[in-house]
């Protein structure tokens, strides 16, 4: 086993809540999902989202005076990354900011943005763009507002491995914190990419829920009639640190990142691997990394789009890879799929996972496919003394990762 990062803060701003604390709360409840109609994709066959309950002036509001030049992904990104550097008690004025790297991924960039200045170019000209539209569309810009915010002169990464991409940032911090090129990682996902372009994109791959009656019970990971993921957006940071430098300087670790695996299905650009040999091969990567046995695992936060190819791909593989069945659960039946955030987010939520106790329901789960094997956690809250604990994350292009996390202490 390799020596274990401490996870130390944690940032969420989400569908479900401006905070960590709010998102938890909603999530743990698992009585419902955050989707509404979204007057952004009226006249769309899929004309509903998740959106963060922020209004656009409000979102400025918490981001301050340099609002003006980031995307609605930057934004969200530099909220939840205040929040986890709060949360780990430390203090960016005050630390070595030469030590410290950001790792932020996501999927699309500034994608409202474009399609602004994409109109303006179309409507009046080269003229009238604005001169920062590449810093507000290119997907890189959120880990940079990140470290410019926080004063981070460390390694600055973005990662770009679509649904994955969240998670592959954690997994990337765990590796630099590991090989001793910083000292404090601030890592995880942002995305806000539900504009007309993307939502009909997906729309015509086939990867949406078309429930347009009945809007919040759409998104039903693991369902026997689920049909389909909802269009989401949110952000998920993490601020990770080597365990014996976060007990040294007085921090509390809410939990231990001890392993990560990364793979590539190399099968197709949007279908999974049907028999997901890679994802579990991921999954034993990790767990190796960890020093852990498949029977170690109580707890699987999984990736669980509610999409009928990829939920049954992951149902086969936990179900091979860990038959003791461990319990299930999926936050995507609340938030929707925030695409590049939503591997973050699920690890802040695995992490709350062991530290509570309580492995939250999959909502709007009633009806689980008869073919998966597996112990999903559905109705209520579940007490349960999780200790070991693994989030999947897979992405378009074959990307998989998945983390390994333990309890504290």
């Amino acid at each position: 086993m390799t020596e274990p990062v401490a996870v130390t803060g944690l940032g969420l701003i989400t569908p479900a809540g401006t905070d960590t604390d709010a998102t938890w709360k909603v999530v743990h409840a698992g009585q419902g999902s955050a989707a509404s109609p979204d007057p952004a994709l009226a006249g769309l066959p899929v004309d509903f989202s998740c959106r963060v309950p922020l209004s656009a002036e409000a979102l400025d509001d918490r981001v301050g005076r340099d609002s003006w030049r980031m995307s609605r992904n930057a934004k969200l990104a530099v909220v939840a990354a205040r929040e986890a550097v709060r949360d780990a008690g430390l203090d960016p004025t005050a630390w070595n900011g030469d030590r410290v790297a950001v790792v932020v991924g996501c999927g699309f960039g500034g994608e409202a943005e474009r399609a602004v200045q994409e109109r303006r170019l179309s409507e009046h000209g080269p003229d009238l763009i604005s001169a920062l539209t590449i810093p507000l569309i290119i997907p890189n810009m959120a880990a940079g507002e990140v470290a410019i915010d926080l004063k981070a002169h460390g390694p600055g990464l973005a990662t770009a491995t679509a649904c994955a991409a969240g998670a592959t940032a954690i997994a990337t911090a765990h590796t630099l914190l590991r090989a001793g090129l910083c000292d404090i990682a601030v890592a995880g996902g942002t995305e806000a990419a539900s504009s007309r372009l993307t939502t009909s994109g997906f729309w015509r791959a086939g990867a949406l829920s078309q429930r347009t009656g009945d809007i919040t019970g759409a998104s039903r990971p693991f369902a026997a009639d689920r049909d389909g993921f909802v269009m989401s957006e949110g952000a998920g940071i993490l601020v990770l640190e080597r365990y014996e430098d976060a007990v040294a300087r007085g921090g509390e670790p809410r939990a231990l990142l001890v392993g990560s695996g990364s793979t590539t299905d190399a099968h197709h650009p949007t279908a999974p691997h049907p028999d997901a040999h890679s994802a579990e091969k991921a999954l034993r990567t990790a767990l190796t990394m960890a020093g852990l046995a498949p029977h170690d695992v109580d707890h699987v936060n999984a990736h669980g789009t509610s999409t009928r190819l990829n939920d049954a791909g992951e149902a086969a593989m936990i179900a091979r890879a860990l038959p003791h069945r461990p319990s299930v659960t999926a936050a995507k039946g609340v938030l929707g799929h925030s695409l590049g955030a939503a591997g973050a987010v699920e690890a802040a939520l695995t992490v709350l996972t062991l530290q509570h106790c309580t492995v939250p329901p999959i909502a709007n789960l009633r009806v689980p496919a008869p073919e998966f094997d597996l112990d999903c956690v559905t109705g209520h809250p579940r007490p349960q003394n999780v200790r070991t604990a693994v989030t999947h994350s897979f992405g378009f292009g074959g990307h998989n990762v998945v983390l390994a996390l333990t309890r504290a202490s």
